[in-house]
């Protein structure tokens, strides 16, 4: 593993999510919306979320700065780096099959909305969450720059922490107790964990 190798892998990340989104969003426009939480709020926790996952990251890549947060490479975590990138794709992939046109980017419930308890909602009720946080801590090990590295942890953090009881509670209004129920038969984000 080279640097130039861990940052193609880290770019390889990002072409992946977007690949296995597209069809996601077509289909989902498609099916109105019922509910939505859609605010100006929302908009900003998802600029902060997109600046630390995607423009820091990308523009340390095509720039090289903030050169003074830099750290010596490492093969090895960036190797390990590459192996979380792969489960961060493969959790995102899963989790896009199982939500079929009941996805979106923002907090919203669409009509004839569905609880999905299948697949890997199975095991966790915010699987999508978790993609990202892998995807944040492949981030971390592939970018041996801690402004560019840390970054997604720092902005997807934020989002997740701000926006994950809102998206709870609009879950619990539109399945009431069957929700509560899943609530209490799976962890948020880690399987039997968290």
């Amino acid at each position: 593993m080279t640097p130039t190798i861990a940052k193609a892998a880290f770019v390889l990340l990002a072409a992946g999510w977007y690949v296995i989104r597209i069809p996601h969003v077509r289909r989902s426009r498609r099916t109105p919306i019922a509910r939505s939480a859609r605010g100006a709020c929302e908009i900003t926790l998802l600029l902060i979320s997109l600046t630390g996952l995607g423009i820091v990251p990308f523009f340390y890549i095509a720039t090289g700065f903030p050169k003074f947060a830099a750290y010596p490479f490492s093969p090895a975590q960036a190797s390990l780096g590459a192996i979380v990138a792969v489960a961060s794709l493969v959790m995102f992939y899963l989790t896009h099959k199982a939500l079929g046109r009941n996805w979106s980017v923002t907090l919203e419930v669409r009509e004839n909305h569905k609880l999905v308890t299948e697949g890997v909602y199975r095991y966790v009720r915010h699987p999508m969450y978790s993609a990202f946080w892998l995807w944040a801590i492949a981030q971390a090990l592939l970018l041996p720059n801690l402004a560019a590295g840390l970054s997604g942890l720092v902005g997807f953090g934020t989002l997740y922490l701000f926006r994950i009881a809102e998206e709870e509670r609009l879950m619990i209004e539109a399945f009431g107790e069957s929700y509560r129920g899943y609530m209490a038969r799976t962890a948020r984000l880690i399987p039997w964990v968290l």
